[in-house]
């Protein structure tokens, strides 16, 4: 296949499907992963993709967000034994007066029933933690503006990722679909990753909530290292194999 042809066909493969690895496009396009990244690297000099860790996503993604294979509603059906005592360990961590941040993830949102009657700030950019919180007295609730996930009730994209940056918070709860044994944490839509890394940014302390299905759980977007974090909530607390922290490590685990 001549070089145009097929970066023609990758183009056309990230807007249909929204992202693509690496190593599905080699595969489509029977070329190596080193052919790819390099079409993907001009592609993306010539703003036809936006390179992200791992493979390449639509530019206009921020006007169509990625859909999701899975309902918000869906996935908070999963274990919710699990998420209910992890949420309640995370909300523990908040006191009155605590302006905080709350990601898009069903853990986290699993969080609000605890905070009710709480004097307490809570920024947030998921839908579902706006309808936990909207009848709560004593919480002002700060909704960041942005294009909306339908099937993720979530807000993404420039709008969001702008507001973000005029806040700070004294402690930002953020979820994860996966952490490999070197405590990468990841993601795997690429218009949540810029948010979570903003969540990060402007936090005096982060905490991640993940259950042990999550080490390592999916995800090919790199959000952050685990070292970026001051707290790990999770169900049970993950054995050497599964998370490999180093000696001095400062990370806090807590466990129902």
């Amino acid at each position: 296949m001549l070089t145009d042809d097929r970066r023609r066909g990758i183009v056309a493969a990230v807007r249909r499907r929204g992202s693509v690895p690496v190593a599905d496009l080699a595969q489509s396009f029977a070329a190596s992963e080193a052919t790819i990244r390099r079409d993907l690297e001009q592609l993306a000099s010539d703003g036809q993709v936006r390179r992200v860790r791992g493979g390449a996503c639509d530019p206009r993604g921020d006007a169509h967000p990625e859909p999701d294979p899975r309902r918000f509603e869906q996935v908070a059906r999963d274990a919710v034994g699990p998420k209910r005592e992890m949420a309640q360990r995370a909300a523990a961590q908040v006191a009155d007066g605590d302006v905080i941040a709350l990601d898009i993830g069903t853990t986290v949102a699993a969080m609000c029933p605890f905070l009710l009657g709480r004097s307490i700030t809570v920024v947030t950019s998921s839908l579902a933690v706006v309808r936990g919180l909207a009848g709560a007295r004593d919480v002002e609730l700060v909704v960041l503006g942005g294009i909306l996930r339908p099937t993720y009730g979530s807000l993404v994209g420039p709008l969001t990722e702008s507001a973000l940056r005029q806040i700070r918070v004294d402690r930002a709860f953020l979820g994860t679909s996966g952490i490999r044994a070197d405590g990468t944490v990841l993601d795997t839509t690429p218009s949540e990753v810029p948010i979570k890394r903003g969540l990060l940014d402007i936090a005096t302390v982060s905490c991640l909530l993940a259950d042990h299905e999550k080490l390592p759980g999916t995800g090919y977007l790199e959000v952050a290292p685990l070292t970026r974090f001051d707290q790990l909530v999770t169900d049970r607390a993950p054995s050497a194999r599964e998370l490999d922290l180093p000696p001095d490590s400062d990370l806090e685990v807590l466990t129902p």
